[in-house]
């Protein structure tokens, strides 16, 4: 990454203290719970874990169960502050009217509104997980949870790091480190696992590594119950499998940074529906696809990058998503979210994800491509090129005759109304952002687009990407509507993507042109 991007990343992540010599970050912890719920975990009325309850400090398992048990009921709101290493040797049943624990695991079992947050020098729990049953609002931030057994000794959780199970619903996991030592052989099971009807469930800014086995959602084929999951600003590294496997639901990855995936990575099975938008995959196979069964899932692709990635021949339960991936579904999602591009990934990740990193995020506005000086950008003029609000580029306007679609419209607006050549018309989204898009029966040559806005809409659109939705390849990004030119490109389907607004966006027109 040159140094003009380098420094485009220092200005999107979320913290001044960033803005250092090459990105040098100082270790920091966080005093308590910051930040709020991301993903599908602000959906369902939210996560907020305890807040607004009484802050109590743990430095032992059993100190994390009395906590929890000395509250008047179970679902009074508390936060545990936890410091120190959490083992085998000090965690240890505690009986009482706000909780049900048990010895040798960190049981959140049929309590609501909790948070347990690393502070200080750091949380470890070494060797013992974090079991979630029966529970809501719940929120898990900056801690490290090692090698966790589920044979051998010492055992804990069924050797899930953090495992969920039974009605679970609207849990926040972020800023933490889940790792292992080996796989299933060695003991160890997944890091990260959700089973039997949990749902509403992020995992943001965090680190799973040198396991055999990343993570599922669901139990088994017909544990079809576990839905809206969000994978964000993760970094798998040296994984078996599972990152994650899915059986059945929904599940929205974005921005994560995927290395060393052995044998297979995302295992969309079983009817289940996976959004993967602007990853990095790097060194790895069968990053995406059907593996091990017949039952076979669906996936959205647009946006990601393959860097030396390999793919498998297809056959009998196994069914990869390359070497060209592409859709197989569509997936709407409901929450507003802002990405960084691909190209920022890694380095994005490195200097936010993990415990101990002081709970930093990404605005998620790095762009990879950063111009030189006097060099044109994604979607910038070269010479002679025209720019925003310039004329229209030189032949027929394509989108006449063409068909649209888009991701949300509001009331008494129109898909089609973007392609039928008149400014009175226009689509909105249903929200502040949204995709708008222009396709056809055939392949068709495509190197410039031009926006136009309705009539005392102009400037309602911030930030945008164009996309070619036949691979997910990202065309150019910027703001503000006008022309915009890539490289020639034949597709069918092509994107306009309102990443941010300064206003009800309102798209009179979407012309596209050879």
């Amino acid at each position: 990454m040159g140094r003009s991007i380098a420094r485009r990343l220092v200005s999107t992540l979320a913290t001044a203290a960033l803005v250092t010599a090459g990105l040098a970050l100082p270790m920091a912890s966080a005093s308590a719970q910051t930040g709020s719920a991301t993903g599908y975990a602000a959906q369902n009325g939210g996560t907020t874990g305890g807040a607004g309850g009484q802050r109590v400090r743990a430095t032992t398992g059993t100190q994390i169960h009395q906590a929890l048990c000395a509250r008047p009921s179970t679902s009074t709101p508390i936060i545990i502050e936890v410091e120190g290493t959490i083992n085998h040797g000090n965690t240890s049943k505690v009986s009482g009217s706000g909780c049900d624990t048990a010895d040798d695991v960190i049981e959140l079992k049929k309590v609501s509104n909790v948070t347990i947050v690393g502070v200080g020098r750091g949380a470890v729990f070494d060797q013992l997980g974090i079991h979630i049953r029966e529970s809501r609002n719940i929120i898990i931030q900056n801690v490290t949870i090692r090698n966790v057994k589920k044979s051998g000794s010492p055992t804990s959780n069924g050797g899930d790091a953090i495992g969920m199970e039974k009605d679970v619903r609207n849990v926040w996991v972020d800023h933490v480190t889940l790792e292992a030592s080996g796989g299933e052989s060695q003991g160890y099971d997944g890091l990260f696992d959700l089973k039997n009807n949990t749902q509403y469930v992020t995992l943001s800014y965090s680190i799973l590594r040198n396991s055999g086995r990343g993570g599922l959602v669901g139990s088994s084929e017909s544990d079809r119950s576990n839905s809206y999951i969000t994978y964000h600003h993760n970094l798998y590294e040296n994984i078996d499998s599972r990152a994650p496997l899915l059986r059945g639901g929904v599940a929205h990855m974005y921005n994560n940074h995927y290395v060393g995936l052995n044998k297979s990575g995302i295992n969309s099975r079983a009817g289940a529906r996976a959004k993967v938008e602007n990853n990095y995959f790097k060194n790895s196979k069968d990053v995406l696809g059907t593996f091990y069964t017949n039952e076979r899932g669906y996936w959205e692709v647009r946006g990601n990058i393959f860097d030396n990635v390999t793919w498998s021949s297809q056959g009998n339960e196994n069914y990869p998503a390359g070497p060209n991936p592409q859709s197989t579904t569509s997936v709407s999602i409901p929450y507003s979210y802002r990405m960084d591009d691909a190209g920022c990934v890694p380095q994005v990740v490195a200097q936010t994800a993990g415990a101990n990193k002081g709970n930093r995020v990404s605005d998620g506005n790095c762009r990879s491509q950063d111009p030189g000086p006097g060099d044109p950008g994604p979607g910038d003029p070269g010479p002679g090129d025209p720019g925003p609000g310039d004329p229209n580029p030189g032949g027929p306007n394509l989108s006449l005759g063409a068909g649209a679609d888009g991701s949300s419209k509001a009331s008494g607006t129109s898909y089609g109304n973007v392609i039928d050549g008149n400014m009175s018309t226009y689509w909105s989204p249903s929200g502040s952002t949204g995709r708008i898009s222009v396709k056809w029966g055939s392949t068709t040559t495509v190197s410039a687009i031009n926006i136009r806005e309705a009539a005392g809409a102009e400037g309602n659109i911030g930030s945008w990407r164009v996309v070619n939705n036949d691979t997910g390849a990202v065309l150019a990004t910027g703001s503000g509507a006008g022309v915009i030119t890539f490289a020639p490109t034949t597709l069918r389907k092509i994107n306009f993507e309102i990443t941010s607004s300064n206003g009800t966006p309102r798209v009179a027109e979407f012309e596209t042109y050879g």
